[in-house]
């Protein structure tokens, strides 16, 4: 237990060290790029203050981004995406303060470049090196925590496959307490035994020495939970309670605080969070304006050519529903012949439509007649990426046959999606297609990072557009 308690007493000053360590990553990548570049580490007063800025903006964007929480359980991959937003926003805060003070001509771009290249790579290899190294010494008992589960059913059983799993996490499943008075029949799940009842864990508490209590009953058992509290309320043993909603189709679930209350988030995206929510709204405002400015040619072309070759509007101007249920205007290029829809219904493009005119055919193949949504995005109605948009009819008519379909209006609807890029875009002419379709939105809801979207951005660039499945 000594060597277990060794490494959790310094918990504190290991998260120090861990700042002071990418003080000195951002540091010397700075110096070593540097020398890269110029053949030498005698640097001028302009390159030493930039320097200094960047080592305080990197400390304080890694901070920002939570690099320093405990990461145990997670996965690299988070960390990754964690370092890369604080390394990337480090840099552009220093262009930005480059322009602001013009003094952006005085230091070298490839340097910057490089020193971006170089820190990022540095701080995670050291945090990959310092993952391992914990993995190992936990796999011989340093840094671990014993755990107990209270409980009998079916979620205590979930709850210790889930820990067996991980054993990277550090968390040693001592036993099991069961709730009930009599334990006779009750010896032992996957290889972890029961341990007595509820009655005896103070005792069990201290006789097997454990860190942390982790209660898997029904919300129903309040008065056990209670009594669970109120045993261990003069220890310092960790309560942790895992809420019974592993029947529930689960979006980014999470526990917060609202007005001094614990709030268990069933549904809900890192999109919709204060600082995630800033990103994306300038994710999309620039790239949308560069965009825009970049096709300004093709927009102008299609306008004309679309004037010329048929008698009605440039622009098709139709309804769709938008983040929280709002409905919007979307804007297309038109794509078929002006014409009256019969009661007010949205009949959806086939194959071969009779409707659709030899432009128009040639913008739906090429996504083409889309490009006008990049003003929507400009309103801040849309985004680049998020679920596409449908008619009003389409969600009246799928929201009952289709489970969660309503759940990808929780954000911005998109001009290009997860589920575009993986084939799922076009008619969707059985339940089937929709199911998928819908199944991809989500998985982009609950997954969503800013590198998520520039994945989803290259792969349309690169197979979006033009698709088999467009009509």
């Amino acid at each position: 237990m000594k060597k277990s308690l060794a490494l959790k007493e310094h918990s504190t000053s290991l998260s120090i060290m861990l700042r002071v360590i990418d003080c000195l990553g951002l540091l010397s990548a700075g110096l070593l790029s540097y020398w890269l570049r110029f053949s030498s580490l005698s640097l001028d007063l302009t390159y030493k203050n930039v320097l200094l800025l960047g080592v305080l903006l990197g400390a304080a964007s890694l901070s920002f981004f939570g690099a320093y929480r405990a990461w145990r359980g997670a996965s690299f991959t988070s960390e990754i995406r964690c370092v890369l937003s604080a390394t990337l926003t480090t840099f552009l805060l220093l262009i930005i303060s480059g322009f602001i003070t013009q003094s952006s001509d005085l230091f070298s771009r490839i340097w910057v470049v490089s020193w971006l290249c170089t820190s990022t790579a540095t701080i995670l290899s050291y945090r990959f090196l310092l993952r391992k190294s914990l993995g190992a010494l936990r796999a011989k008992g340093f840094n671990i925590r014993s755990v107990i589960i209270i409980g009998d059913g079916e979620l205590a059983q979930q709850v210790l496959e889930r820990l067996k799993q991980h054993p990277e996490m550090g968390l040693v499943v001592k036993g099991i307490l069961s709730t009930q008075d009599q334990t006779t029949d009750k010896h032992e799940i996957n290889s972890v035994p029961f341990l007595g009842t509820l009655n005896d864990l103070d005792k069990i508490v201290k006789n097997h020495k454990i860190d942390q209590v982790w209660i898997a009953l029904p919300m129903s058992e309040v008065q056990k939970m209670e009594q669970v509290q109120s045993a261990l309320s003069n220890t310092s043993i960790v309560i942790r309670m895992v809420p019974d909603i592993f029947g529930f189709r689960l979006l980014n679930q999470s526990v917060t605080e609202v007005a001094g209350l614990p709030v268990i988030n069933i549904s809900t995206s890192h999109m919709l969070e204060g600082k995630n929510r800033f990103l994306k709204l300038i994710e999309d405002k620039i790239l949308a304006l560069l965009i825009l400015i970049l096709i300004s040619p093709i927009l102008i072309s299609l306008a004309i050519i679309i004037k010329l070759t048929s008698k009605g509007p440039i622009l098709f101007k139709q309804y769709r529903t938008g983040a929280n249920g709002q409905d919007f205007k979307v804007y297309k290029f038109r794509s078929m012949v002006v014409h009256n829809e019969e009661d007010g219904k949205v009949t959806q493009a086939t194959k071969g439509d009779s409707r659709i005119t030899p432009i128009g055919a040639f913008m739906r193949r090429t996504s083409l007649d889309e490009l006008p949504q990049f003003i929507n995005v400009l309103q801040g109605r849309m985004s680049i990426v998020g679920p596409r948009p449908h008619a009003l009819a389409h969600n009246e008519h799928y929201k009952t046959l289709v489970e969660s379909y309503m759940r990808r209006h929780m954000v911005k609807p998109g001009i290009t999606g997860w589920a575009q890029v993986n084939g799922f875009r076009g008619e969707t002419d059985t339940i089937d297609k929709m199911e998928n379709r819908v199944e991809y939105d989500l998985y982009y809801i609950e997954n969503w990072s800013v590198w998520f979207d520039l994945r989803i951005i290259f792969l349309t660039i690169f197979k979006g557009f033009i698709h088999k499945n467009a009509v």
